[in-house]
């Protein structure tokens, strides 16, 4: 009978142990397979919405457009990944002595080297080979964002004034590459328009990294020693005269090879309220001191999902786009 007893409890605990584990395998794995999504920097892909202005500026929307725009957004991000996992393994030793990026999955070990480099790897071959199966032109644009970005992360992000153009240079590609996914001809103020509104955000990241140096708030770029907050306010003046300018010239409609209606004239007003709530948020310490402007401008993609007046001024830009569209599909507006 004590034999028994004795037999019967590790078989007891050996069944335990085996349910234990599988639980925890099943939450080990679940939490591998997000440490691995999350390496992607999904919250970056907002970026990639810029491949959905060409036919929505051209009032080219159908099934097609909007199919062709899906593919270039799902290809940039793909590319755009590839590198935030190229960067990360790069920059392993300094992103563990940070407060903020020691979190990242890669810096903390959730995500392995060997299997970050063989993923990035993985999506730039496939994010190419799609894009030039698709379209030569896409194919090339795809690949002219890789090489601006391995020029980038090796040279260019050191070197001041070219380091902006380089970021600014990626939201034009992005904008170009939905032009060439749905083969529409993309305005040449809206080119324009696109890249004076890239150096802006790109000025603006600059602001508010260089004030963080300043503040002594963990580690930044080196080429901040470069640049100077009277420096990059000149340029932030030179370029917001420039996106309001573009916008303006696009907006006002056919007679300047703009818009196909100068009914979009009446998108201006949030244009305009956009670029200066942005200025609002990076502007000086004091004011950034209140609650209701702690955004870190540094990050556009966190502006758009966390500053909740940008966040409804361009849903309210987007219903009126959307308002002028079908008005003029109905004949009712020229």
């Amino acid at each position: 009978m004590n034999r028994s007893k004795v037999k019967n409890k590790p078989i007891l605990s050996n069944n335990y142990s085996c349910i234990d584990n599988k639980g925890l395998g099943k939450e080990y794995f679940a939490k591998k397979l997000l440490s691995h999504f999350m390496a992607l920097r999904p919250r970056q892909w907002t970026k990639n919405l810029i491949v959905f202005a060409a036919p929505l500026f051209s009032f080219s929307i159908d099934r097609a457009s909007l199919l062709g725009s899906l593919l270039a957004f799902i290809l940039f991000c793909g590319t755009s990944s590839a590198f935030y996992l190229f960067n990360d393994v790069a920059d392993l030793e300094s992103d563990r002595r940070h407060p903020i990026k020691c979190k990242r999955p890669i810096a903390s070990g959730l995500v392995s080297v060997p299997v970050a480099i063989i993923l990035a790897i993985s999506l730039l071959i496939t994010t190419i080979s799609v894009s030039l199966h698709q379209s030569l032109v896409l194919g090339s644009i795809i690949i002219g964002y890789s090489l601006i970005q391995v020029a980038y992360n090796l040279k260019l992000k050191h070197k001041p004034i070219l380091d902006i153009i380089a970021i600014a240079s990626g939201f034009v590609m992005r904008a170009c590459a939905g032009g060439a996914a749905t083969n529409v001809n993309l305005s040449v103020w809206f080119i324009l328009c696109t890249a004076m509104l890239s150096l802006f955000l790109a000025v603006e990241k600059r602001k508010a990294e260089l004030r963080s140096l300043k503040a002594k708030v963990g580690k930044t770029r080196a080429v901040l020693k470069r640049y100077s907050l009277s420096l990059l306010s000149r340029i932030e003046s030179v370029v917001t005269n420039g996106t309001l300018i573009t916008y303006a010239l696009w907006s006002s409609g056919p007679q300047v090879n703009g818009a196909s209606t100068h009914w979009m004239m009446l998108t201006f007003p949030f244009v305009l309220y956009g670029v200066f709530r942005y200025q609002l948020l990076s502007d000086s310490e004091k004011v950034r001191e209140e609650s209701e402007y702690k955004v870190r401008t540094e990050r556009p993609e966190e502006v758009l999902l966390t500053d909740k007046p940008i966040l409804f001024n361009v849903i309210a830009w987007g219903v009126t786009v959307f308002l002028i569209l079908w008005l003029k599909s109905q004949g009712i507006i020229q």
